[in-house]
């Protein structure tokens, strides 16, 4: 009966230490603030309803996101996107020429097969600097424009991922299939989740699911709005800074250099 009760007592105290690393791993103490999964807004190109509408909407939230601009369309909405630095959004590089595959036929001109490491540094180096002159500020994270991240062609391509890490403290993907882990994955090449015509009810469950694992969500998006391609709604915009702010469901959300910063120096 003694041998009886002590394997009972010895299975019980390894159930319950199983069940004790399976809650930890469900939901790891990484984030600030007993905070369960990050979350990440972003958006490409530097569109007018950016600033136009998105901005307007976010701050109406409090919530501050990352925007991956182009200089020639900055330059259009100058003081609108000073203004939004001014009350804490964060500002990116997207390059000068937004240069993708020449399989779209708008990128030939600037394709990335005709592309060199050289020319792609000195590009993105150039940007840095225009947006510094346009807007006071040198961009430490980039977007990957088209989320395409080779130069070249055949035997001669190569990855510019390397460049970015040079230049960049965060490289950001397109059209991503899921979020990232914040103790493993590589800062130059983040994946991007597209949030563009999309409902709140199709984006929470990717949230939901990153909760367990305590995973950072970086979704991307382009017009903000509520009809047309590559759009952003407005409506689930709403939704989602409101989840996201609600305590009661454990999301940080910031833009992409803070918790960038952060998650380098839990790594430390």
């Amino acid at each position: 009966m003694k041998r009886l009760s002590y394997l009972s007592a010895l299975v019980i105290a390894l159930a319950m230490n199983h069940l004790s690393l399976a809650q930890s791993a469900a939901a790891p103490a990484f984030w600030p603030e007993e905070k369960s999964v990050a979350l990440s807004l972003s958006f490409d190109d530097a569109r007018f309803s950016q600033v136009d509408v998105g901005t307007k909407l976010l701050d109406e939230y409090g919530v501050k996101a990352t925007f991956f601009v182009l200089t020639s369309s900055v330059s259009k909405r100058l003081d609108a996107w000073k203004k939004a630095i001014a009350i804490g959004h964060e500002i990116g590089n997207h390059s000068e020429k937004h240069p993708c595959s020449g399989n779209f036929p708008w990128a030939k001109p600037n394709a990335l097969e005709e592309y060199t490491l050289e020319k792609m540094k000195s590009e993105l180096v150039r940007t840095n600097k225009a947006i510094e002159e346009q807007l006071g500020i040198t961009p430490k994270v980039f977007a990957y424009p088209c989320g395409q991240t080779f130069v070249g062609r055949g035997i001669t391509t190569k990855s510019y991922i390397p460049v970015i890490a040079e230049l960049f403290s965060v490289g950001r993907g397109w059209l991503d299939e899921g979020p990232n882990d914040p103790s493993f994955c590589d800062m130059a090449q983040l994946t991007g989740m597209e949030m563009d015509n999309k409902d709140f009810e199709q984006l929470l469950p990717i949230i939901e699911n990153a909760k367990k694992t305590g995973h950072w969500v970086v979704l991307a998006g382009h017009e903000v709005g509520e009809t047309g391609n590559q759009t952003t709604r407005a409506s689930m915009l709403r939704k989602l800074c409101e989840y996201a702010q609600n305590p009661a469901n454990g999301v940080w959300i910031a833009p992409i250099g803070t918790i960038a910063e952060y998650v380098q120096g839990k790594r430390k």
